[in-house]
């Protein structure tokens, strides 16, 4: 393994990310317990604690300024240390190893924050290569769980984006994604007004205008008629939906293309790169074809993800070059997505916020609320490109006639509490390795935030620990998009041309839409 210093000053307020983690009951004791009442760890919480599904989160923030160290623990104090999670341990009881508990504790942000000051002209590789090979070498490494189970990491190197790079690294107990982000934006303030907290879009509801009223009941009894074959075609998807979920988890699996997840998979390190678009490009595709921001994303993955293929089915051919351009796909690929739904009902910015300032304890707003629904990608190449969106959408609406990601989430805490992790975390596993992709989209701010006073120019959200050979993370941010892959490099090994293949097929349905004329008179 490489070391990741290798060409720097190297100046850490904590242990070596790279040293054996020590998980003995002595080192736990160093840490000083409070006297608050413990939480137990939640069903869902339960699962991430599995060897097979030790899952970590990495929040890439990258700064256009160089970050200092001190004023940032200074703000961490007063923010993420307000959390509940982020102050506490995971104690196991002795007698009873299902028997996990949250027990807060003092925190010490020295072995937490950790500082590497670059000398970029020692450097034998580019900054950005640094990075990139520094987050993955510490996603071969898990977080120590005699401490709180968290870590920021600082480097001040100038890349071709920023002038220096900062990630949280947070364990998957403590929260989802939808929560994890939240949290982080609730510790930044906008740049423009730092007394201001980050804004996210939000859906507008339709709703009657107040003075309309039907002129007769025959219109309110076809409204019903409607709603009721509604309710009644969400639950015969669901059932369909559920039974395909368990013929998934015991013997249904995708296709076994290059981009499989080898076995044991999870264990491996992963790769975590992004690409940046406009996103504006995105609303003036989802204006012109009257589909969401979601279809799109969907759109350019089964469009990328079909174009990576066929080249990596070129491979070994004699003119490779040609058989590139050539259809290579075998037929009926069955390639599909463990989509992860977020059931939170709100982002809670502002709660998370006022729970760090008052420093009072948060209720229902916090966890790991989420689901899985399986959707099907369609892999093949198209002559029109537009049909990648046409398709991603049919699928969607599809999918959001169904209650799949509510009984999934429910099945998971049922099987917990019934049988345990033991059992609950290989069918949980099973979904994700009988699949291809594990897919996210998250919300991210309007306007640009600063974290601890430092402008942040992007977000780009990984994980690692997942069963999946590939992870797809689309985070919006301001008016950019990132596509951030988290890859197994023996199933795919070469994630910048992947994301080339992503960014080429956007371009190419963005012109698509351009060229047609649709869009005449949009704003976007």
């Amino acid at each position: 393994m490489e070391s990741p210093v290798t060409g720097l000053r190297c100046r850490t307020t904590g242990p070596s990310i790279l040293k054996p983690i020590d998980t003995e009951r002595k080192a736990i004791e160093e840490y000083e317990m409070v006297p608050v009442e413990t939480e137990p760890l939640s069903p869902t919480a339960c699962l991430f604690h599995d060897p097979t599904f030790n899952v970590h989160v990495v929040a890439i923030m990258a700064a256009k300024t160089r970050i200092s160290p001190q004023p940032v623990k200074e703000k961490l104090e007063l923010t993420l240390l307000k959390h509940p999670r982020f102050t506490s341990l995971l104690v196991v009881d002795k007698n009873n190893s299902a028997d996990i508990k949250w027990v807060q504790t003092k925190v010490d942000l020295e072995q937490h924050v950790i500082v590497l000051e670059v000398d970029e002209s020692q450097l034998t590789e580019s900054p950005e290569k640094f990075v990139e090979d520094y987050i993955y070498n510490l996603s071969k490494t898990n977080l120590d769980k005699s401490k709180p189970l968290w870590d920021l990491h600082i480097i001040n190197v100038k890349t071709r984006d920023a002038e220096s790079v900062a990630f949280l690294r947070v364990h998957h107990s403590l929260g989802d994604g939808t929560s994890l982000i939240s949290l982080l934006l609730a510790c930044t303030r906008q740049t423009a007004d730092d007394l201001k907290l980050p804004t996210i879009p939000t859906k507008k509801r339709r709703t009657t205008p107040s003075g309309y009223s039907e002129k007769e009941g025959s219109f309110r009894l076809w409204q019903y008629f409607g709603k009721f074959w509604l309710f009644i075609n969400m639950i015969l998807n669901t059932i369909v939906d559920l039974l395909m979920f368990i013929a998934t988890v015991i013997f249904f699996k995708d296709t076994k293309t290059p981009m499989a997840a080898p076995p044991n998979s999870a264990s491996n390190g992963r790769r975590i790169v992004h690409r940046i678009i406009n996103l504006d490009d995105l609303k003036l595709v989802k204006n012109a074809m009257n589909v969401t921001i979601n279809d799109v994303a969907l759109g350019i993955t089964q469009a990328g993800l079909s174009k990576y293929l066929n080249r990596r089915y070129a491979v070994g051919k004699e003119d490779k070059g040609a058989n590139e351009r050539n259809n290579n796909l075998p037929k009926d690929i069955r390639l599909r997505s463990c989509l992860i739904i977020n059931l939170r009902p709100s982002a809670g910015i502002e709660d998370l916020a006022a729970m760090m300032e008052k420093g009072t304890k948060q209720k229902g707003g916090w966890g790991n609320w989420f689901g899985y629904v399986l959707l099907p990608f369609k892999i093949a190449l198209r002559d029109d490109p537009l049909d990648y969106v046409k398709e991603a959408k049919a699928t969607v609406d599809r999918k959001k006639r169904t209650f799949e990601a509510l009984i999934t989430m429910m099945l998971a805490e049922v099987l917990v509490k019934l049988f345990g992790a033991k059992v609950a975390t290989p069918v949980t596993v099973r979904a994700f390795s009988h699949t291809t992709v594990c897919f996210t989209n998250l919300v991210g701010p309007q306007e640009e935030i600063g974290f601890c006073g430092n402008p942040i120019t992007y977000l780009a959200p990984g994980a690692y620990g997942q069963p999946s050979a590939l992870m797809i993370n689309i985070q919006s941010y301001i008016n950019k998009m990132i596509i951030v892959v988290s890859v197994d490099e023996s199933a795919i090994p070469d994630p910048q041309q992947l994301l080339d293949d992503f960014e080429t097929s956007f371009n190419l349905i963005r012109d698509a839409v351009i060229e047609r004329g649709l869009v005449k008179n949009l704003k976007y």
